[in-house]
């Protein structure tokens, strides 16, 4: 695009000024022209990257898919267009910055940021459509990590504990202690998942923290929702003041308690299967079970915030690496966009085991590469070709 012969043919065939010509330059054509570059070459990025990661995941999973006799139909029409959001969603920050550095390297090796320049438009002005593209798509990101793609985790991920990792509960089965409310509180010797029974079970309950009652049974198990459990050879303590009653010999005792078999399954990835209200409600549940484990959700709900913004940053560290013409071209901007994006993915994966350790904040270790990268993107802005 020839910014200045633009201009005489708009001075020639519409009749407006020169200032008249910068001003629509500035705020409409460059702009569309630029986004268009911007979306369009993203949505390219995405199209490769999906088509390899596919072939790659395939490829690995093709002797599991064998052994499990899984059929077609689940691979290609339930398992796959859930995997393929997933995946997208977790690269969309680098996509930003190939897709940024692939189109204004080429525009800067045809000379057209240099054409931009001479038509009065300043290296300010022409972030704002590089800035509009990237809140677009950081837009799309930010509605799918907290919604979309949480939603297609879950038969993406049930249909990876079905057939591939199979071996990912760790959900705690034995010496169990939960509170089920402020006035509950149960504790189960050994809970077995596969018929949903327990042994040495035993519910405590309490006034104003005082304890008012004791159910002990040596065998419970699961009878259906709305969470019905049926205790076998219950014993039953009263405990007010200084009195106490006490009941044996009760063969059988039906009850309702807050307690069902998914509190007992906890997989390595359960967050992802979470929208965000979803986990904020797991996170409120477990700290008032006392249960501890919040920390991976908070550092999942963050994450989903922190990714979308990445794009911003990413966006303006590969506008200002790309626009300048350098010997090399597009292959030398390429390969320093990718070592950049290496590292920050690098730095995204340690933060994330920095996050988890004691003592850190959640928000504090997820949020550390965007801090360090924003220098990074203000250093090079600042430095940039003007």
């Amino acid at each position: 695009m020839q910014i200045g012969q633009l201009q005489k043919d708009l001075v020639k065939k519409e009749g407006f000024k020169m200032d008249d010509v910068k001003s629509f330059l500035s705020f409409s054509i460059l702009d569309k022209y630029i986004i268009k570059k911007y979306i369009s070459t993203f949505g390219f990025v995405v199209l490769i990257f999906t088509l390899v990661a596919c072939v790659i995941d395939y490829s690995e999973k093709a002797d599991a898919y064998k052994q499990k006799m899984v059929t077609k139909k689940e691979i290609f029409l339930d398992y796959y267009p859930n995997y393929i959001p997933y995946i997208n969603m977790l690269l969309f920050p680098l996509y930003a910055l190939i897709a940024v550095i692939f189109f204004t390297s080429r525009m800067a090796y045809n000379s057209e940021v240099i054409s931009i320049f001479n038509a009065g438009v300043s290296f300010r002005r022409l972030m704002r459509p590089y800035l509009f593209g990237g809140i677009v798509i950081a837009s799309i990101h930010l509605l799918c990590n907290h919604y979309i793609v949480p939603q297609g985790n879950k038969a993406r991920l049930n249909f990876e504990h079905k057939y591939i990792a199979t071996t990912q509960d760790k959900g705690k089965t034995d010496n169990v202690h939960m509170f089920l409310d402020s006035k509950t509180k149960i504790y189960i010797g050994y809970y077995r998942k596969s018929d949903t029974t327990a042994r040495d079970f035993r519910i405590e309950h309490y006034e104003n923290s005082e304890l008012t009652g004791i159910i002990k049974a040596e065998n419970a198990s699961w009878k259906g929702y709305p969470n019905k459990w049926q205790l076998q050879t219950v014993q039953k303590r009263g405990f007010n003041g200084l009195k106490e009653t006490f009941q044996s010999n009760i063969s059988v005792m039906d009850t309702t308690l807050n307690l069902t078999p998914e509190d007992f399954v906890r997989f390595t990835n359960q967050n992802e299967m979470l929208t965000t209200p979803e986990l904020f409600n797991e996170i409120t549940k477990l700290e008032k079970r006392g249960m501890g484990g919040t920390k991976a959700y908070e550092i999942e709900v963050y994450r989903r915030t922190s990714e979308p913004f990445t794009i911003l940053i990413l966006t303006l560290i590969g506008m200002a690496i790309a626009a300048r013409k350098v010997r090399g071209g597009i292959g030398f901007h390429l390969a320093l966009g990718i070592g950049i994006g290496a590292i920050f993915i690098f730095l995204s994966k340690f933060s994330v085991t920095f996050a988890t350790q004691p003592g850190i904040p959640a928000i504090l270790g997820v949020w550390l590469p965007n801090i360090l990268f924003s220098f990074v993107a203000v250093y090079l802005v600042v430095n940039a070709q003007k």
